[in-house]
Parts: structure tokens; C-alpha cells; sequence
């Protein structure tokens, strides 16, 4: 049997067509302008809706296992599939950190257990993921993972770093760098700008960014290991990839939807405007839209980081670092890139779903063959964002109160649905 989704835009080739889907075991069976539905299969009306690859997240924090009062797999995929993801990587922060293929299976098994959507998790670089120390068994590791990342804090030591980059290369996974010179932080917990020094808070300084991803661009060159820079926020970081790149070597990078559409000018005495990297200087931020605009950033990812109430009640100097972002990030790039002619749909989508597949291990999409990923949204539906709403159990985001255009209405996940607004409704008005 197979469940036919007609009357809707595909995004085929570019561009939004008129087409119909076909999924069948799982998997996209048919794509075509026109699908004759067979005995017992299922038609679903996407008149209005235009459908997109899954969206995919390849910088998430899931929390569990060990911190499941920030977050769980399932509510976590639940925000994920309700924003139109259906793939996320998890970072490392939980615990037992998945620095063994035993501490990675517990985590494993509460993804088998619970996730409404694929989520695929990183392997540590280090033991403990401390930064320091000792490298870990990554071709132990390489079969269950989408890469290797201590995120949350960056190898301090050059020559840990490249045994790590020699180990990981032949795996052929990327190292996701969370790139941070702990030297350089001084106490700082916002961006040292001039919002900082207006209101007597401590800094955090671009170099403390930026001077990792230089020393990683040269063990790089010697290494030839796969390397993706995690939440790039600073002019400096892209000039360096952007020339890496060009010099032929294997480097990838990410930002956030927040480093993108804010800066330290719009920073309040409010905890969901605290994250690591912090927001930037508007200048930054013009840089960033330049990357994206040029290629040299090839993925937005949201960095979605929750955090219990009281963790974020704190204001800038007290809060815990870290917003959510799964369930506002493509109504909010859409709504202020896409709609303002900053950047093409195509630039959009390449971002959020197509790029990520390139880089990392994840599959599914909108190709016949391919495991059938897919969300539908209503671009033309505008909303508030009511953090109060999430599925997640993080509510701290600078974007709540946004009027933003999109909505996610149908997301897919290896061929069953996962999120369905129009069930949601449906129950609600019961």
C-alpha cells in the first residue's frame, strides 16, 4: 500500500513544481505530476503546501541520558519533527559521555527507545570529553556516529588535536570543532563589544574563536582530516575558512539562525539572549551573511541548547549558556532572509536539508529510492512564536514574540509521520 501525497509544490530540482509523492515501505516509490492511486492506497490533500526535503540538524542537544530535566529524546524530537526536522545529531554533552561503544549504547538504546525522528549521535574526541587528556577508539566508535566532537569545549592542547585529526581521518567522518581557547576567555559571558562594556558585563573575545580555527586550518593541511567548524560567530573565523577552502582542504562549517538575524545591539538583561559563542557585533554578523551568501558556510544549524526555568532566569551575567531553536529556525530564516530577498529559497533549502546530507552520514530526502524524509510547510501562514507552545522543554529563545511567516504542517520521517499540525488542532478542538 502505498500513501500518495497529491495536490501540493515539490521541491524538485531547484524549484517548487506541481507534483505528487508516493511513499511505499518506508521510501520515496514514485515522484510524478500525477499519480494514479491503486486499491487500498492512501490519499493525503496537499493543496497549499509546499514540500521540502526533511530538514536536518547536525547540532543538537538532546540532554539524555543524564540531564533529562533540560530535555529528553523524546521531547526533543518531538520539538525537532514539529520544526520539520528528520535528522538530528546529537552532541556529546550528556552523561556517560559516549566516549566508549558501552557509554555510547546507553544513549543508543533511548534513542531506539524514544526518538520520533533519526537522530544520530557524535563520539567524543576525548575521553570524557574534556578537551584534555586522552583520545578515544574512533574506529570503535565510527559505525554508530555522524562524527566526533567534544562540543562545549575546544581541544586545548595543539598536539592532542592532531593525534585526534590522525585518528579520525580514516574513519572519514568530520570532526566537529567547538572551537574555544579557554586562555582567552577571562570570565567573559557575553561578546566583548560595546554592549558589554556599556553595562559593566565581561567579555568573551572573538580570538578566543578565532585563533582555534586557525590552528585547526594548519593541523588540517597535515592531516587531511575532515573538519567542520561548529557555531561559527565571528568575521575572523570566516575569512579563515573561506581561505582554507579555497586552498583545496576538506573543511565545512556551521552557524546559528541567531548569529544570522542578531547581534550584541539587540542584547537584553534576559538569559535567552545568552548562548556560547555569544551574539557578535553587527559587523560579524554581515559577515556571516556574507559566507552564506558566498558558500563559504555551507549549513545552519540551530545549537539547540534547553535548559530548565530556572537556569535561564538568571539574566546575562547568571543564566546558563544556551537557546533552543528547533521549532522557530526555518520560520524565522525564511520569514527575515527568504522573504526579504537576502537569499533565494534554493540558498535556504541547501542550508537546512541538502548540505547537511552532503557533509555528514544522513540519508533520506525527496528522491525516488531515498528513505522517505520529508516536511510539508503553509508558507504563507504568519504567526507569533509562543515559546509557551513548544514541544520542547527548553522555552528560552531571543525570537519569542517574532511575527514570522511558515508554518510546518506534515513532517515525514522514514516514511511515517511524525508531526501532523492538522492532528494537533484536531485534538485540541475536542
Amino acid at each position: 500500500m502505498k500513501t500518495i501525497y497529491a495536490n501540493g509544490q515539490v521541491w524538485l530540482d531547484g524549484d517548487f513544481r506541481p507534483a505528487e509523492v508516493a511513499v511505499e515501505g518506508g521510501r520515496i516509490a514514485e515522484i510524478a505530476p500525477r499519480i494514479v492511486p491503486g486499491p487500498g492506497d492512501r490519499l493525503l490533500d496537499m493543496t497549499g503546501l509546499h514540500l521540502l526535503p526533511g530538514l536536518a540538524d547536525v547540532h543538537v542537544h538532546l540532554r539524555e541520558p543524564g540531564f533529562g530535566s533540560k530535555e529528553t529524546i523524546a521531547t526533543g524530537t518531538a520539538a525537532a519533527a514539529r520544526g520539520g526536522y528528520t535528522t538530528v545529531c546529537a552532541m556529546p554533552n550528556v552523561d556517560p559521555a559516549p566516549d566508549t561503544p558501552e557509554h555510547l549504547g546507553v544513549q543508543l538504546d533511548l534513542i531506539r527507545r524514544d526518538a520520533r525522528v533519526e537522530v544520530l549521535p557524535y563520539g567524543c574526541i576525548t575521553r570524557g570529553r574534556r578537551g584534555r587528556g586522552e583520545t578515544v577508539d574512533y574506529g570503535a566508535l565510527a559505525p554508530f556516529v555522524a562524527g566526533f566532537s567534544d562540543d562545549g569545549c575546544g581541544v586545548q592542547d595543539d598536539g592532542l588535536m592532531e593525534r585526534a585529526m590522525r585518528g579520525i581521518a580514516p574513519t572519514g567522518l568530520p570532526l566537529a570543532a567547538h572551537c574555544e581557547d579557554e586562555t582567552l576567555l577571562r570570565g567573559g559571558y557575553i561578546h566583548d563589544g560595546a554592549y558589554c562594556r556599556t553595562h559593566g558585563h565581561r567579555g568573551i573575545c572573538s580570538e578566543s574563536e578565532w585563533r582555534q580555527v586557525e590552528r585547526d586550518l594548519r593541523l588540517v593541511a597535515r592531516t587531511g582530516c575532515r573538519y567542520h567548524v561548529c557555531h561559527v560567530s565571528t568575521a575572523e573565523s570566516v575569512r579563515l575558512i573561506r581561505a582554507a577552502q579555497r586552498a583545496g582542504l576538506p573543511v565545512s562549517c556551521e552557524t546559528a539562525p541567531h548569529y544570522l538575524l542578531l547581534s550584541d545591539a539587540e542584547l537584553r538583561e534576559e538569559g535567552r539572549f545568552k548562548m556560547n559563542p555569544p551574539l557578535r557585533s553587527p559587523a560579524d554578523r554581515e559577515a556571516l551573511l556574507e559566507g552564506i551568501a558566498d558558500g563559504t558556510i555551507e549549513v545552519v544549524a540551530t545549537d539547540h541548547a534547553p535548559h530548565t526555568a530556572a537556569e535561564k532566569a538568571r539574566g546575562l551575567a547568571g543564566s546558563a549558556m544556551g537557546v533552543v531553536g528547533l521549532e522557530c529556525a526555518f520560520a524565522v530564516l525564511y520569514t527575515r532572509l527568504v522573504l526579504t530577498g537576502v537569499i533565494p529559497m534554493a540558498r535556504l533549502v541547501g542550508l537546512m536539508a541538502e548540505n547537511p546530507r552532503k557533509l555528514f552520514p544522513i540519508g533520506g530526502g525527496l528522491r525516488v529510492g531515498e528513505r522517505a524524509d520529508l516536511a510539508a510547510f503553509d508558507l504563507d501562514a504568519a504567526y507569533e512564536i509562543d515559546p509557551s507552545s513548544f514541544r520542547s522543554k527548553g522555552r528560552s529563545t531571543p525570537f519569542a514574540g517574532w511575527r514570522v511567516q511558515g508554518r510546518c504542517v506534515l513532517t515525514v520521517a522514514g516514511g511515517r509521520t511524525a508531526w501532523n499540525e492538522r492532528e494537533q488542532q484536531g485534538a485540541a478542538g475536542q
